[in-house]
């Protein structure tokens, strides 16, 4: 498939395939766009069918990296990378090094990060090869403690406090005692989530496809387990994807039985037309990349110098965008995606 005539196509400034053979690297950069800044985004590292499957993950992710950091008023562009392999099995340092030369040869116009299957520690190798690469700092956490440049922390508080945002507007409550959440996917962020989650009073449903992962979050939480296939439609109040994306299509939303979906997970619409659908059953939906953007201003922050504090302001004013979002969507009757995407083009096209 020429990458013209991919679906999630939308006019992307550049994409480049990647390969070196002594490593083994196989890997698609796609940068959607520059006009704010450098395209910033994560480098995942996933076990993808084919190569037409990890292009279209890397259109999709660059894409809405624009628009999350336009939305967030950050200034940066939006790009994505992708390395196809089996992080656990397939990742080595010459891998990542390999990796790091591909990024370095574009010369700053895209700046890597981590992301689903890439960790800080595998930055720190690319970064022995490329000056773009960010997140690697130790710094002061969001909990006054010091930590690694792992945006996960910065990702689970804005999906938390995006969550609040949707359980005040739907339900008008402000506290989320016995509020029944399904977190599908329990890893770096949707643990944290959890943990957030967990302290405030909610019930928890998860479900993860990594045993160790799911048996933590049991033992922690005292959480319901539900198989990954079914945690779509467990009986709760809120659904929140936190692993990979397209959980919401034609199968998955008709059984849904919460009234909101917050989640960390990008692209969390199989295709735009299921916001749509979404609306007309009367589920709120928080736009996967205005909610989950807590992780790309922590990043940045790295970069501008920002501290501690500053990213908690920032990461905090998710929820009045989402107020933004939901208030507008309900008084002129559109998906809510929709009007996010109307934000994000006014600031990224003028």
């Amino acid at each position: 498939m020429s990458v013209f005539t991919d679906p999630d196509f939308d006019g992307h400034e550049q994409v480049v395939h990647c390969h070196e053979r002594a490593s083994g690297l196989h890997a698609i950069i796609a940068i959607h766009s520059t006009r704010l800044g450098p395209a910033l985004g994560g480098i995942r590292m996933y076990p993808y069918a084919d190569e037409a499957g990890a292009l279209n993950d890397a259109l999709r992710l660059a894409r809405g990296m624009s628009y999350k950091s336009a939305l967030a008023g950050l200034p940066l562009g939006g790009g994505k990378s992708v390395i196809l392999g089996d992080p656990r099995r397939d990742k080595t340092p010459a891998l990542l090094h390999a990796m790091g030369e591909a990024i370095e040869r574009l010369g700053g116009r895209y700046v890597g990060a981590e992301d689903s299957g890439t960790a800080v520690a595998d930055l720190q190798l690319m970064a022995q090869t490329t000056a773009h690469v960010t997140g690697l700092q130790d710094k002061p956490g969001l909990d006054g403690g010091v930590r690694s440049g792992d945006p996960s922390p910065a990702t689970a508080l804005g999906v938390f406090t995006g969550i609040r945002a949707a359980v005040r507007h739907r339900f008008g409550r402000e506290d989320l005692a016995g509020l029944r959440v399904a977190i599908q996917g329990v890893g770096s962020v949707g643990h944290r989530l959890a943990q957030l989650l967990h302290a405030a009073g909610a019930t928890l449903f998860v479900s993860d496809v990594w045993a160790p992962n799911l048996e933590r979050a049991l033992r922690e939480f005292g959480a319901e387990p539900v198989t990954p296939d079914r945690i779509h439609a467990a009986p709760v109040d809120v659904y929140a994807p936190c692993a990979l994306g397209a959980v919401l299509d034609d199968v998955t939303i008709p059984q849904l039985c919460a009234a909101i979906v917050a989640g960390a997970a990008n692209n969390q619409l199989a295709q735009a037309r299921h916001g749509e659908a979404l609306r007309a059953r009367g589920v709120l939906y928080a736009p996967d990349y205005a909610i989950n953007a807590g992780g790309i201003i922590d990043v940045c922050a790295e970069r501008l110098g920002e501290d501690a504090a500053g990213v908690r302001a920032r990461v905090e004013r998710i929820g009045a965008t989402l107020t933004a979002i939901f208030e507008q969507a309900e008084s002129e009757g559109l998906p809510t995606q929709l009007v996010a995407d109307r934000l994000a083009e006014r600031r990224l096209y003028g």
